[in-house]
């Protein structure tokens, strides 16, 4: 009976994996590429699942439309996060990048993120208030037996789509134009933009496609879990640091790997000593990782030589 349970949690924990693993992509992204930790991440992956609740709970603004479908209001949620992404971007790496040139290394950037994090977390306070808000989709009794364990239909599909988006990833750094130049960009932008590479219009698309994470990991997080709040973001966020870091600065598979980590050793945690031993659980690992691997699983020794 107990390694049924164990076991149990096990397959609990690789599901909630699969939450982390697209947010910890995006904070591998940012500070993989552009070297620098975007702390609006969170705040983006909020966004899009209040937005998406917002919208099939009440509809467009100003009564343009009733309450709209669930697929249809987190698909706009993840276009909202995309959008506030690129508003990052143009107010933080491009702003002070070309007002200050390499001065703001990587302070400026880095609190100007945190400033929109604030900000767009207190928006949604004004908005809703701070409690937490039920999600409804059609997967509310969609488990799975097998073997005796109980495996979440929509979880198991949402740890399948994140691994194919990271491998999607992963063949776009490393086998397309547009990834050559990204990863020309991550080793050296000066030398990039002597090479012909046009810097500016590149970097805005390392911040679509870490709205994109963001929005998609949001919208898998209210379909499995039936609910969402303006602090959905702190939780995931700090999580998705340490799974970075777990697997390795700069490494997008390494991502995955730390998302399951953490996943695991999160439940396992709750499992054997309740759920106030979570945090204590997945920061003393990764803790005791850095003290015996520092790169993390599957990184490297520079940030910027050798990624993805």
């Amino acid at each position: 009976m107990f390694f049924e349970q164990l076991l149990q949690q096990v397959i609990n924990g690789l599901m909630l994996g699969s939450i982390y693993i697209s947010v910890a992509v995006a904070f591998t992204l940012t500070i993989g590429i552009l070297n620098f930790l975007n702390f609006t991440i969170p705040a983006l992956y909020m966004l899009a699942g209040m937005v998406g609740w917002s919208l099939s709970h009440y509809g467009l603004p100003f009564g343009i439309s009733g309450p709209l479908n669930w697929a249809v209001a987190l698909l706009i949620g993840i276009v909202c996060a995309i959008l506030g992404s690129l508003l990052v971007e143009r107010f933080t790496y491009r702003y002070f990048k070309m007002k200050h040139g390499d001065a703001t290394e990587h302070a400026i950037p880095l609190v100007s993120s945190l400033g929109f994090l604030l900000i767009f977390e207190y928006l949604i306070l004004i908005a809703h208030g701070s409690d937490t808000r039920g999600f409804s989709t059609p997967f509310s009794n969609t488990d799975l037996r097998l073997f005796g364990f109980i495996i979440s239909i929509p979880q198991f599909l949402s740890l399948i789509f994140s691994i194919l988006i990271v491998a999607g990833l992963s063949v776009l750094l490393n086998r397309t134009k547009l990834g050559r130049a990204l990863r020309a960009i991550a080793e050296n932008p000066e030398v990039a933009t002597l090479m012909g590479i046009e810097v500016n219009k590149i970097v805005p698309i390392v911040f679509v496609m870490t709205g994109f994470l963001c929005g998609v990991s949001a919208s898998i997080f209210a379909i499995n879990y039936h609910e969402v709040s303006p602090y959905m973001g702190d939780h995931v966020g700090t999580k998705a640091i340490a799974a970075m870091v777990i697997g390795g600065l700069g490494s997008v598979w390494g991502a995955i790997a730390g998302g399951l980590i953490v996943g695991l050793s999160e439940t396992l945690s709750i499992y054997f000593f309740g759920a106030s031993s979570a945090q204590i659980t997945v920061w003393g690992l990764l803790l005791i990782l850095l003290v015996f691997k520092p790169t993390g699983l599957f990184g490297h020794n520079a940030i910027g030589k050798g990624k993805f």
